[in-house]
């Protein structure tokens, strides 16, 4: 039996001519002006991508020229590149100047270390500094604290480590991924070499990360206060201290010299500053307002009051 469609064939022209006609197609949307000259697109065709990081710099530095790019977004571009070739060894805390906790010091010492460095986490050694047997987070004091009777073991944490060849853009990303945010830094013959932190990594890429005691480089490395005193840098060189306050400036002992008067500070006090600790020299009052890293990053620098200085002249 022939079976019957309720439908009759329609040539395929007929169907094409009434879908144009009954159901248009929708407006296409403008695509976005192309601003560039002829001259400008032939020489995007012709000229070749960068083959080299030196050359992605200078592509960089020509795309901030022509105002594609920012200058910060540049900066912060290249630092990126930079980081590729540079190591755990290049940007970390050398070792004598690590902020470090002995496992056997009272708790009044280890909290004095604590508030004058302002880290929030510590190595913690036993016996000799490179005996490193774990990390105490300074947060963790409050519950010593809390117990007096509580055993600083029962706090520490794996201490990380790793070799002075570990590439940046590896340690971020473990850093990133174990939620560590320090390590102790090992040189090829297992010695502890430094230590360095999160932070450590992402001023390479960010640029300095400023607190409270940091000012702006175009502001100089010595400037005034309001009570008449000055701020000074501890990489300030020890001639420009000398020139700015009008003063001969030199070590107690004859045979060292200092290039900066932050090392010649230090050198005068007999270790490394702590912050408060302050020293007078050639007539100036030297009081540490910030460390990081073991080393001075400012002081606060006034003439030593009248008072004082005819005391000792008697």
């Amino acid at each position: 039996m022939a079976i019957r469609y309720p439908w009759r064939l329609v040539p395929l022209q007929h169907v094409l001519h009434a879908e144009t006609v009954s159901d248009p197609s929708p407006a296409r949307t403008p695509e976005k002006e192309d601003k560039r000259s002829f001259f400008q697109k032939v020489a995007e065709f012709i000229h070749p991508g960068p083959d080299s990081r030196a050359e992605l710099i200078e592509t960089l530095a020509e795309a901030e020229n022509n105002e594609i790019i920012g200058a910060d977004s540049r900066v912060m571009l290249e630092r990126v590149i930079r980081m590729a070739d540079m190591t755990a060894g290049d940007v970390m805390v050398a070792a004598p100047r690590m902020d470090i906790v002995n496992i056997d010091a009272p708790l009044e010492e280890i909290l004095h270390l604590a508030i004058s460095t302002a880290h929030s986490r510590f190595p913690v050694y036993q016996g000799e500094r490179e005996n490193i047997i774990g990390t105490l987070m300074a947060k963790d004091l409050l519950k010593l604290q809390r117990s007096p009777d509580l055993s600083l073991r029962t706090l520490l944490r794996p201490a990380v480590f790793v070799p002075e060849s570990k590439g940046l853009n590896d340690l971020l990303r473990e850093f990133r991924g174990t939620r560590n945010h320090q390590a102790i830094v090992i040189d090829e013959f297992g010695r502890v070499a430094g230590l360095i932190t999160i932070e450590d990594v992402i001023e390479q890429i960010v640029g300095e990360i400023e607190d409270e005691f940091d000012i702006a480089e175009d502001e100089g490395d010595i400037f005034g206060l309001a009570d008449h005193t000055y701020r000074v840098s501890g990489d300030t060189p020890v001639e420009r201290v000398a020139e700015a306050f009008d003063v001969s400036i030199r070590s107690s002992d004859p045979e060292e010299e200092f290039d900066t008067i932050g090392g010649l500070i230090a050198h005068e006090i007999g270790h490394v500053p702590k912050r408060g600790e302050q020293t007078d020299l050639a007539g100036l009052r030297f009081v540490v307002l910030h460390t990081k890293g073991g080393a001075v990053r400012w002081f606060k620098v006034a003439p030593v009051p009248a008072g004082e200085a005819a005391d000792r002249a008697r």
